[in-house]
């Protein structure tokens, strides 16, 4: 009998997937936001695009491709960013280019955690990419949490830049 851990591990690896044992806040984020089950997709990273996202990054950005999740106009994508030294994992839900819900699903860093606060998040609510890759409002930051507020600023205009790119992809 095999290790559900192993399982999920290898579940992971082979679809790209950083966070094993995050299937299950997947799971819960997408049916909080989603009435019925959204279809899995997903967005090749092409090269000019694969550069926008390390210019809004700072950094090279892994992988050739992103998993999301969509039904109608609303989209789902889980990112990781690292905050000072851990990756924070972000659900984010686009609708009709804008966005709707951030949450953050696994906070590893030992401080800033107010990032998950429903009084940070949803200053993210509305919030659009402008051509320059800015977001279309401002967000608050936190003391003491500067780079986790930097982070969830990139992984929510990644969101929204993957979002505008996924039309014209066929799955």
């Amino acid at each position: 009998m095999i290790d559900m851990r192993y399982f999920l591990f290898l579940l992971c690896v082979l679809t790209g997937s950083s966070h094993a044992s995050n299937v299950s806040e997947l799971n819960v984020f997408l049916n909080k936001h989603f009435e019925q089950a959204p279809q899995s997709n997903t967005l090749w990273l092409k090269p000019n695009l694969k550069q926008r996202v390390e210019g809004i990054l700072g950094h090279p950005y892994q992988g050739l491709r992103v998993k999301y999740w969509q039904l109608g106009t609303k989209s789902a994508w889980i990112l990781d960013e690292i905050g000072k030294e851990q990756p924070i994992t972000t659900g984010i839900i686009i609708e009709k280019g804008k966005i709707s819900t951030v949450e953050v699903l696994v906070y590893r860093e030992s401080r800033g955690g107010e990032v998950q606060q429903n009084f940070f998040t949803r200053q993210f609510v509305g919030a659009t990419l402008l051509t320059n890759n800015k977001l279309s409002q401002r967000v608050d930051g936190i003391t003491g949490a500067t780079m986790s507020v930097a982070a969830m600023q990139k992984m929510a205009k990644i969101a929204l830049l993957f979002d505008s790119e996924k039309e014209t992809v066929i799955p």
